[in-house]
């Protein structure tokens, strides 16, 4: 079996966990019974002994996915030369209906046209291929059985035991439809029966209703609409219910470069990502998982205590992440190894302050007043930044080289200043501001002293380097400085250079800083950031706004990115240099860039007519 390329997968979800689907109609990537529990699935990091459901035609075939229009219902159109089939992949969520189980995977394949032979094999791998399983018949279906988990598969034709697979093959001609529901089992249930065509029916109509009861609330009508809907599809998909928290990615281990070592386990929720979460669900009008996020925020700010906040936490809350490699897995593409959890839980990264600040002045501002509470907890953690913003951190791309004094962390932790104090005037709220106003202002000077770099014309990436970086796109996203500051618009000058030149631009693309010299602690490269080349339009597009030529430069550039989508609109973390994804996919940061991007270009757009 060859696994399908990480841009032809489709998500599904049901806010608890998601599975990733290929155009072969295989389902090679699902952990069960959340984002962050061990793989059942996941030939997207071993071909062989990852596990995998595969649903496809027993006869040459060409392929075509596509979302049931504005839900996360995903498609997959099989071209036979006999014949036209549909698999509709699906995971209802909040179902209160008959159907017994939690978790459900509803597979349903329908011939459209024709005559055509399908295969069916589940191969499922527990604990990341690391625990084997009992398959037991049931009257009813099959049981896979492992330490703590219980899957059962029922399906309207018959399946075969074959060792650890489930089996099955069915000829189905025009009209004809075959029907695979997959579930996880309580301890002391069996399987349900066999999936009828009409328990299928509501199955789909319910999760049709809920993703367009829910997309209906968005309230984004300008240009690209149907690219910040998709986008917004993706962030719901990705949000943890119980806890209103969002993963940064579905998945582990999906290469930032085929074959190399940059390999990580996205299956938290990272502090940075508050601030574009809460700025880029507000502004299409999704208040309420903006309140669910910042609540999850709330929790975390009131644990931290008197000391740091922790970067990355798991999506239920807990503080220990501790990576380990799983050495039996080859690795997407072979690129080794293959990581769950992550480390980063450890490091010190100053400029999660500043993001976290500028979510609750929005949120504030917004949304809603924020709590007594949370002011004296987020007080506390200012007063600790006060002396503790001098401090060498790992960084936004949270390096594992030597720690320095990141430019970007210092002008963050000048925004967590910025956004206390006047959140403190707003509101009139208690807080020691001359302390604070003195360090923001400290901050302000050191950084253009420091961070400015005079022969490279550019703010740098950390002090006393010529190193480029682009999250120094960040400062005037954040009014550190003017967007026509001339050390920005110089700054802009030296990043849009070719890589060759000195420069970040990779083709029509930009990466995050130069790779592969081992200052991060690696010595192999990587591919364009989605990320950032998403805040040089936001840049562009501001500046903009007294120079027009930058603005047509935004919008070119943004339309460019919008080309680099997969087929389904979905954006993994980085393009590579053929156009392929590469990362984890899809991933949340790259969606909420996107997002944010097309609201300030489209009412730039607006505003100049």
């Amino acid at each position: 079996m060859s696994v399908p390329p990480i841009e032809q997968h489709g998500i599904i979800g049901n806010l608890h966990t998601a599975a990733l689907v290929g155009a072969d109609g295989t389902l090679d990537w699902l952990c069960l019974p959340r984002f962050d529990s061990p793989s059942v699935f996941a030939a997207l990091l071993d071909e062989q002994r990852g596990g995998w459901f595969r649903v496809a035609p027993a006869v040459p075939f060409q392929s075509r996915q596509l979302y049931w229009p504005d839900t996360n219902v995903l498609l997959t159109r099989f071209f036979t030369a006999d014949g036209l089939a549909e698999l509709v992949d699906f995971m209802p969520v909040g179902y209160r209906g008959p159907w017994r189980g939690e978790h459900l995977v509803v597979r349903r394949v329908r011939v459209l046209r024709g005559t055509v032979p399908f295969e069916i094999e589940c191969r499922p791998a527990f604990d990341y291929g690391r625990q084997t399983h009992v398959l037991r018949p049931e009257p009813h279906g099959l049981c896979f059985e492992a330490a703590g988990l219980r899957l059962g598969l029922s399906a309207s034709v018959p399946l075969e035991p074959a060792g650890e697979a489930a089996r099955a093959r069915a000829v189905l001609r025009e009209g004809q439809s075959l029907e695979l529901v997959l579930q996880a089992l309580p301890p002391d249930q069996s399987c349900a029966p066999a999936p009828t065509p009409p328990v299928v029916h509501e199955l789909f109509h319910h999760t049709v209703r809920y993703w367009r009861h829910w997309l209906a609330g968005c309230t984004y009508r300008g240009r690209w609409r149907e690219m910040v809907r998709r986008s917004a599809l993706v962030l719901k998909l990705l949000t943890y219910e119980p806890t209103g928290a969002i993963v940064a990615a579905p998945t582990t281990s999906l290469p930032e470069f085929p074959g190399g070592d940059r390999n990580w386990d996205y299956r938290y929720t990272w502090i940075r990502d508050a601030a574009f979460t809460v700025y880029a669900l507000m502004r299409i009008g999704f208040h309420r998982e903006a309140i669910r996020f910042v609540r999850w925020i709330e929790q975390r700010c009131a644990e931290a205590g008197p000391g740091p906040l922790q970067p990355v936490y798991g999506i239920d809350g807990r503080r220990e992440l501790t990576e380990q490699t799983l050495d039996h897995l080859a690795g997407c593409a072979g690129s080794r190894p293959v990581r769950i959890g992550n480390d980063a839980f450890r490091q010190r990264q100053l400029d999660v302050y500043g993001e976290l600040m500028d979510a609750v002045y929005l949120f504030n501002k917004h949304v809603e007043p924020i709590s007594d509470r949370l002011w004296k907890d987020l007080r506390r953690l200012l007063d600790w930044l006060v002396t503790g913003w001098q401090q060498p951190d790992c960084g936004i791309w949270e390096s594992r080289g030597l720690l320095r004094h990141y430019v970007h962390s210092r002008v963050m932790c000048w925004v967590a200043l910025d956004r206390g104090l006047r959140l403190a005037e707003k509101r009139s709220l208690p807080a020691d501001r001359e302390r604070w106003r003195a360090a923001r202002d400290a901050i302000y000077e050191e950084v253009h002293s420091r961070g400015w770099n005079p022969a490279r014309r550019a703010f740098v990436q950390f002090y006393g380097t010529d190193r480029l970086d682009a999250a120094c796109l960040m400062f005037p996203l954040v009014f550190f400085v003017s967007p026509t500051d001339p050390q920005m618009l110089d700054t802009l000058a030296a990043l849009m250079r070719p890589t060759a030149e000195g420069g970040l631009m990779a083709g029509d693309l930009l990466k995050r800083y130069h790779t592969g010299d081992g200052a991060d602690g690696f010595t192999t490269d990587e591919g364009a950031f989605a990320l950032c080349s998403f805040w040089l339009v936001e840049a562009l597009c501001r500046a903009g706004r007294t120079q027009p030529h930058r603005l047509e430069q935004a919008r070119l550039l943004f339309e460019n990115l919008v080309g680099y989508a997969s087929p389904l609109g979905l954006y993994a973390e980085q393009i590579g240099p053929s156009g392929e994804a590469l990362g984890n996919f899809p991933q949340a940061l790259t969606h909420l860039a996107l997002i944010t991007a097309a609201i300030n270009l489209d009412r730039a757009l607006g505003e100049n007519g």
